[in-house]
């Protein structure tokens, strides 16, 4: 009885010590409790302080921003949920964007509400109008969450995918996040970790995703730092006879996880590439990227077309939401990038990047 005792409480002592389900020690970004980057510690202790930002921003309000220098495009509707064939991409807002590829209509972190908040009635509102809604959105058939920040994830938006007309999509998240998925009602779910992959179908042909490693960190509430895991997307598919590859960098710093994704792919014929949110760089650069930034994770994996995201909408940080449009043509400058190579779209805006087989 004794050893029984000792037992029990050695596996309950284990439990309590283990808040993730899916630790493999063999992976040197698993942690007992949560996960971690490749270049830098997020565990450490001497981590800028958020309330230090906040109060510099109380004594010290930023600038406010033009709403109005952001464009906005009438969307295709009819083209969009005309397009089985063609390549296409468009901007929602933010890091909400609609891929078209092989007949598969996908979404990049979907967020439709007015705030990236955890409530309806306070927190950063939408500067800029909603282009699409939904409901005028093509039946979506695959939803690629990063992480689960409130900007990425948004509830409101995934239950209301789980709800669409003729079923479901496929949710693709980090590790972690299926088990929120599942609190929620939702289990169309496929989780990932960093460099794992898996085929669909789709009509045009199978559709490769792969889950890549990026710099930053999650949490949904004050207990729960680092709990699931983060990362970024890599989609590839045979279009008209030969092979296109899409990257979307989700939420990140810069590191050396982009060489080492360009490296391991060789190039891109399209990028979705964080540019805004990144001020002040003391408290922000490990975890966003500014335009300098955006354009060497343009050159290190090797991208043919960049389109600049995580700006334009929400009020996040203390640069202007429009910086990025005076911004990122000083760095593509710096960096000799044609201007055509690393684009800011409109919102609403739709690019056909490959036509397909007609």
């Amino acid at each position: 009885m004794k050893r029984l005792l000792l037992a029990a409480t050695a596996m309950l002592l284990a439990a309590c010590g283990t808040s993730n389900p899916y630790y493999d020690p063999a992976k040197k970004h698993h942690r007992p409790d949560g996960y971690n980057n490749n270049y830098i510690d997020n565990w450490a202790k001497n981590q800028p302080s958020f309330w230090q930002w906040q109060r510099e921003r109380w004594s010290n309000p930023p600038p406010p921003s033009n709403p109005a220098r952001v464009p906005v495009a009438t969307p295709d509707l009819g083209y969009l949920k005309g397009n089985t064939k063609d390549v296409s991409v468009t901007w929602i807002g933010h890091s909400t964007a609609l891929w078209q590829i092989n007949g598969l209509n996908i979404l990049t972190d979907p967020h439709f509400s007015e705030r990236a908040s955890p409530v309806s009635f306070a927190g950063p509102r939408r500067e800029v109008v909603l282009p699409i809604t939904l409901a005028q959105l093509p039946r979506i058939d695959v939803v690629l969450i990063s992480h689960n920040h409130y900007d990425h994830l948004d509830r409101p938006s995934v239950l209301a995918l789980n709800k669409q007309a003729g079923g479901p999509p496929l949710f693709v998240v980090p590790l972690g996040l299926d088990l929120w998925m599942k609190n929620e009602g939702i289990t169309n779910v496929r989780r990932m970790d960093w460099w794992e992959r898996f085929d669909l179908a789709a009509p045009g042909g199978a559709v490769t995703v792969n889950f890549v490693p990026v710099q930053h960190w999650s949490s949904r509430t004050p207990l729960d730092r680092n709990a699931t895991l983060w990362g970024g997307f890599v989609v590839q598919a045979q279009v008209a006879g030969s092979p296109y590859s899409m990257f979307f960098t989700g939420d990140t710093g810069y590191s050396k996880d982009f060489a080492d994704i360009g490296a391991r792919f060789g190039g891109f014929d399209f990028s979705q590439i964080a540019v805004g949110c990144y001020l002040p760089r003391w408290f922000m650069q490990t975890q966003h990227v500014n335009e300098d930034d955006a354009v060497k994770i343009h050159l290190d994996v090797k991208s043919r077309l960049s389109m600049g995201v995580h700006w334009g909408t929400f009020r996040l940080c203390d640069d202007v939401i429009e910086a990025p449009i005076d911004n990122l043509p000083l760095a593509r400058k710096k960096y000799d990038v044609a201007d055509d190579a690393f684009v800011l779209f409109a919102l609403g805006e739709t690019r056909v990047l490959r036509k397909g087989a007609q």
